[in-house]
């Protein structure tokens, strides 16, 4: 996705990422889809993890959670469905943007489905970047995350994207909590290499445990970093789109 990336980080990065996949699979931990390469990888006990996220005070006080689309993370958006919270999900790989779901008007029966990337698409709808509204948690998925709290995802940089866009439109700032759902195997010992793109987690909750990162290590991103954007990244709907906001935000 990003463009001047350094060979050997990126290198190093699919070497974790392949170690994690290959071993939640010889074990038989993850769990559908599979196989878990190439993915947000889903888990045995991912329902486990969500149970003891939302036992989070700042979870059980926010009115509006933005989460990415894949499967593991389906627990914590099902929750918070049932919990009455708005619901901003990105679509896989930024194609449609984002979708808002409401609780309200969806049928409680239809919660299940909701939670999942084509019923949300059922129940949900498209909106644009300006209706966005101020986000109180932002969920998002891992492949592994070191014991500093920087993650590592799938490799296509999305859930940067995605966080870059809402700094820009200001609906997130330093403050905004960023929480994830992890096997206990995802969490590694080694140092993922940390770029300026990328971002550090404060929570994440494992099926056995919830744990704090300390905050010395936080990383955010103030915005997109346009520089990295490739040219195909730029023709997205959704960067057009903040595009224009920002060069209207400029005159």
């Amino acid at each position: 996705m990003f463009s001047m990336s350094d060979p050997g980080i990126k290198q190093l990065k699919m070497r974790i990422r392949r170690k994690v996949w290959d071993t939640l699979e010889r074990l038989d931990i993850a769990s559908f889809p599979r196989p878990v390469h190439g993915r947000i990888p889903n888990f045995k006990g991912a329902d486990k993890a969500a149970n003891l996220l939302i036992m989070l005070k700042e979870w059980q006080s926010a009115t509006v959670v933005k989460s990415n689309p894949d499967s593991p993370q389906y627990h914590l958006r099902l929750h918070a469905l049932r919990e009455g919270k708005l619901l901003i999900m990105a679509t896989p790989r930024l194609l449609n943007g984002f979708l808002l779901l409401d609780p309200k008007t969806i049928p409680s029966s239809k919660y299940t489905q909701a939670a999942t990337i084509s019923g949300a698409f059922k129940y949900g709808k498209i909106v644009e970047l300006s209706q966005i509204p101020r986000v109180d948690l932002i969920v998002t998925g891992c492949v592994a995350v070191d014991k500093r709290g920087v993650r590592l995802g799938k490799g296509g940089g999305f859930a940067e994207l995605e966080y870059g866009i809402l700094r820009e439109l200001g609906v997130i700032d330093d403050n905004t909590l960023i929480l994830t759902t992890i096997h206990d195997l995802q969490l590694i010992d080694e140092d993922i290499p940390l770029e300026k793109h990328d971002l550090t987690i404060d929570y994440y909750a494992t099926p056995t445990r919830l744990v704090k990162v300390e905050s010395q290590f936080k990383h955010r991103p103030r915005g997109i970093l346009w520089e990295l954007l490739t040219p195909q990244l730029r023709e997205l709907r959704v960067i057009r789109e903040l595009a224009e906001i920002t060069r209207r935000g400029k005159q």
